[in-house]
């Protein structure tokens, strides 16, 4: 039973690395990753980058907060319906979207895989519709909530009952951010999504100043440091020398 797996970053933010590592300077260019895992049992897209509002006026979309913290390096093709046809797959043929968690740049694609059945942990897709955790933590209802069938999972779940594809809770940046652990016939990969957003993030343990649950965080980074210990490759949410190494799609992660 073989599991495929495909990278495909949509664009890139670039920022103050201070705001996503504390004490940090200078400005970090951020890659946006989605991932598309073909299972016998099924085709997934995990997260789903952003929305193509964010092409042009993504003020307009999410207000001034989010356009004066970054610069968006997104242009028509980036989106993820679009890199999904580069590689003949069909958007509207995608069973399943599994969401690490729900800012912008994981569901702002969400409107693209419209027949897709989104999988998200219950404590994050909760908070997306409590009006003051959603402002604190940055949720945007039209990026996610978009009459998708939604699968609500509680902790660690194996989608496909074989082990070959586990959520994984990684709670910390968010109420309930989860990482998907892929396991392939030569390895096992764990994309982290913003659980680590660089590899530094896990090495030196520089959280970002603003997070939901630093404790909560510090513990998914002891999680992620075990899987690799045990033989796992993490691949980084945002790292753009990590993904200087990824083969891109229509390359297969092997």
């Amino acid at each position: 039973m073989t599991v495929r797996l495909f990278a495909m970053t949509g664009g890139h933010l670039t920022g103050a690395l201070g705001n996503l590592m504390e004490g940090a300077e200078g400005e970090a260019e951020l890659p946006i990753p989605c991932y598309l895992i073909e299972h016998p049992k099924g085709r997934i897209v995990f997260d789903t980058g952003m929305h193509p509002d964010c092409q042009s006026d993504p003020a307009r979309r999410y207000g001034p907060r989010l356009s004066s913290m970054f610069r968006f390096n997104f242009k028509p093709g980036d989106e993820v319906s679009a890199k999904l046809e580069s590689i003949d797959r069909d958007p509207a043929k995608v069973d399943l979207v599994i969401n690490s968690h729900l800012h912008f740049d994981h569901v702002g694609g969400n409107a693209l895989l419209p027949n897709a059945t989104v999988m998200v942990q219950k404590r994050e897709w909760q908070a997306g519709f409590d009006p003051d955790i959603a402002s604190q933590r940055g949720f945007h209802r039209q990026d996610f909530d978009l009459g998708h069938r939604i699968m609500q999972i509680e902790g660690e779940h194996d989608v496909f009952g074989d082990g070959r594809i586990v959520c994984l809770p990684t709670e910390g940046h968010t109420p309930g951010h989860q990482s998907l652990k892929v396991k392939l016939d030569s390895r096992e990969v764990v994309l982290a999504a913003d659980a680590c957003y660089f590899c530094r993030t896990l090495t030196e343990r520089r959280l970002p100043p603003r997070v939901h649950d630093r404790e909560a965080m510090h513990r998914s980074l002891d999680r992620l440091e075990a899987l690799q210990t045990a033989g796992a490759t993490i691949f980084f949410g945002h790292d753009a020398e990590f993904w200087k190494t990824v083969p891109q799609a229509p390359a297969e992660i092997t």
